[in-house]
């Protein structure tokens, strides 16, 4: 054994924490950067420079060389430029290293290189990155050395948002300021802020790096846009849970150290429902934190998978017919005198404030299921949304049997006079302890759903941010909470407008409440006698951002102007036919020059074959038939090949916008589709020995 690992003693090492910086800075100073962290507020340029040159001082201690404003841009993904401590020599020479409180507080990256819909042109380049204060710095260690990470914002010349860093902070306030409101109204004072919490639940997949270097679609898609079913699958049902294999186990523990030297509270791993599919779930946090730890995850998780000779997949969907991954949004809130809003107690139905908050949340779901719906999807997403290993597209909220209860009691009867209780499950087995049930079931079919003390967001996609998820639940919330407090805080009696309240809000918003089966068809009709929307895709959630409703919520709180949200609505449109247009082209370039080839060396040698046998004087009826079969399904590649082309040169040659992403939608997934069913075909009927590319018995099952 190697030298025992002491998780205390490494956790958030590679972390500038609030602990460091007390014991730091100078203590006035240290009273200011807190106050700025509760309260907010600008830090002083003397104070930004008393911190800049203590978290130089800790970094360089720790081996780092460069400093980089770490941002979210619109691209999904971080972004980030390394610049050197480094500063003019001193006249004998000797090398000084700075780092201003200028440099801590603001960076100038070109803005006109991220996505900006519009926001931005080639000529006006300028763009600001702005210290989030809230966010501790870390260092990453990579390749490229030791680099100090500032989390950042990221905003145009004008004040635009051009990341997902700068809505979220401002949905946290909203939902904090708003929150406060309903907490005041039941007495609590004490309370300064309500705090959003997210924990991001992580699938992944990781495959065998030779095998991913041997496949163009991995390597320029992330999915695997060719390949057959293996033999098996997942039905066997033998990995979800199952034993850790060593490769994967080291590769785990690996991960798990260097997620913990970051300060990432990552906790339960274990195999998935797919064959080579893993799951890592942290501790939540809040939700800021929470979102940049998300993105420090699957950063890591990358990189460590090199170290291990393996490659880490992301997207939702790498692998046709078996599980695909995505990520669970559990979104709390608590206020910072330790109030858990979303915790029922044991009495539910005496609990009015928890009963108020469930409420404006079935009222904010209702209201803006499009939008939630919205927040969600992108393009990987479109291949997992709605097929049985996944919640539906339909947005709907799971209660439970409690809950559902006491909601049916106070729409029926004005009251809820009783709450069903746990109870206790037997085990039948002597030597075993009887144990205490929750009182309602869990529902994995379920995209809303309420966990005891939270609500879990399952429908989020593996690659993507939890920022734009997180921001609209706080969005909408705030503004179900602002309506109430508007109503409730002028009202005479407000134990008796409460009570109406409650049982207004839930009444009129209780078809957003499903138990039942997400997946069954009889969901769908049902969904749809109810009037809730099915959006089936990304493209078809896209106008969700600019209807005048949303437009109202956003600019209400301040979130989102209309121009930013015109914004993003042009950047995911573009997102999509771009995304399409590479899985395309890769498409096209591996059937033209690896699999047609392939098969075309393969029918010579059956040809060669056939001639063989048939001048020994022996039966070739075999041979021909395999030949013919082949020729066949080679003719309907080529033909389909030829046609993707022809469609792919159409969408291409489109202006930008949402017109080119449907027909990207419409017409080149569906001529992607009839390239891959006869290469399919043909990768069954070929010589293994022949096949050009792994298959997916060799990625799934050989790692």
């Amino acid at each position: 054994m190697g030298e025992m690992l002491n998780v205390e003693k490494i956790f958030a090492e590679n972390v500038f924490t609030l602990g460091k910086m007390k014991e730091r800075l100078p203590k006035n100073v240290f009273k200011e950067v807190k106050k700025v962290m509760d309260q907010g507020g600008e830090l002083s340029l003397a104070a930004a420079d008393v911190v800049a040159k203590a978290m130089k001082d800790w970094a360089i201690e720790k081996g780092a060389t460069h400093y980089t404003h770490w941002f979210q841009p619109l691209t999904g993904i971080t972004a980030e430029k390394h610049d050197s401590f480094v500063a003019h020599p001193d006249e004998e020479g000797k090398m000084l290293m700075e780092f201003s409180g200028r440099e801590l507080i603001k960076g100038e990256p070109d803005a006109s290189s991220f996505p900006s819909g519009g926001l931005r042109s080639t000529f006006e380049a300028r763009g600001y990155t702005a210290w989030d204060i809230t966010s501790p710095a870390f260092l990453k260690e990579a390749g490229t050395g030791v680099i100090l990470c500032i989390p950042t914002a990221f905003c145009s010349y004008k004040g635009e948002a051009l990341d997902k860093k700068t809505p979220l902070l401002r949905s946290m306030e909203a939902i904090s300021e708003q929150a406060l409101r309903i907490v005041r109204l039941f007495g609590n004072t004490e309370a300064t802020k309500v705090a959003a919490s997210v924990g991001a639940e992580q699938e992944y997949f990781l495959v065998d790096k030779d095998k991913y270097l041997q496949r163009p679609d991995l390597i320029f898609s992330g999915r695997t846009l060719f390949g057959a079913p293996a033999p098996k699958g997942q039905e066997m049902e033998d990995h979800y849970f199952g034993v850790i294999r060593e490769r994967i186990g080291a590769y785990m523990k690996d991960l798990n150290e260097e997620l913990w030297k970051l300060g990432v509270t990552a906790k339960t791993q274990h195999n998935e429902v797919a064959p080579a599919q893993h799951e890592l779930a942290p501790v939540y946090e809040t939700a800021n934190i929470a979102v940049d730890h998300n993105q420090v995850v699957m950063e890591t998780m990358k990189r460590v998978a090199i170290h291990h000779d393996l490659r880490c997949l992301l997207h939702e969907k790498p692998f046709a017919g078996v599980n695909g991954s995505g990520k669970h949004n559990n979104w709390s809130l608590g206020t910072d005198n330790g109030v858990n809003m979303l915790d029922p107690g044991d009495t539910p139905n005496e609990n009015i404030q928890f009963l108020l908050v469930l409420a404006c949340i079935m009222k904010a779901v209702d209201t803006h299921g499009d939008l939630l719906r919205q927040s969600a999807s992108d393009v990987g997403n479109d291949h997992r949304l709605g097929a049985n290993e996944a919640p539906p597209a339909i947005i709907s909220i799971f209660l439970g049997e409690q809950l559902e209860d006491v909601v049916k009691q106070l729409v029926e009867t004005g009251m809820a006079q009783t709450c069903k209780e746990g109870g206790v499950l037997k085990t039948g087995v002597s030597c075993l302890p009887d144990l205490v049930k929750d009182a309602t079931d869990r529902n994995r079919t379920s995209p809303f759903a309420f966990t005891g003390n939270k609500f879990e967001f399952r429908m989020v996609g593996s690659a993507d941010s939890v920022a734009s998820p997180t921001t609209t639940i706080n969005a909408i919330v705030a503004e179900a909470f602002c309506e109430a407090a508007d109503i409730l805080e002028k009202a005479d009696d407000f134990d008796l407008a409460v009570h109406d309240l409650i049982k207004e809000y839930m009444g009129k918003y209780q078809r957003i409440i499903f138990n039942g089966d997400g997946y069954s068809e009889a969901w769908v009709e049902e969904a749809r006698r109810r009037g809730l929307p099915n959006i089936k895709s990304m493209v078809e959630a896209v106008d969700t951002l600019t209807t005048e409703k949303s437009v109202k919520l956003f600019e209400k709180f301040g979130i989102f102007t209309k121009t930013e949200l015109e914004s993003r609505e042009e950047i995911l449109y573009e997102t999509y036919a771009k995304t399409i247009n590479i899985e395309a082209l890769t498409m096209i370039d591996m059937a033209s020059r690896q699999l047609i080839p392939a098969v075309m060396k393969y029918t010579k040698t059956l040809a060669d074959t056939v001639i063989a046998v048939k001048e020994a004087g022996a039966d070739a009826s075999v041979q021909s038939e395999l030949l013919a079969l082949v020729s066949k399904k080679l003719v309907e590649m080529r033909t389909a090949l030829v046609r993707l082309e022809e469609v792919e040169k159409q969408a291409s040659a489109m202006p930008e916008g949402r017109e080119q992403a449907f027909f990207y939608k419409e017409q080149v997934v569906a001529a992607m589709d009839n390239l891959r069913a006869p290469a399919d075909e043909l990768e069954r009927l070929v010589d293994k020995d022949v096949w050009p590319i792994p298959t997916y018995a060799d990625l799934l099952f050989e790692v």
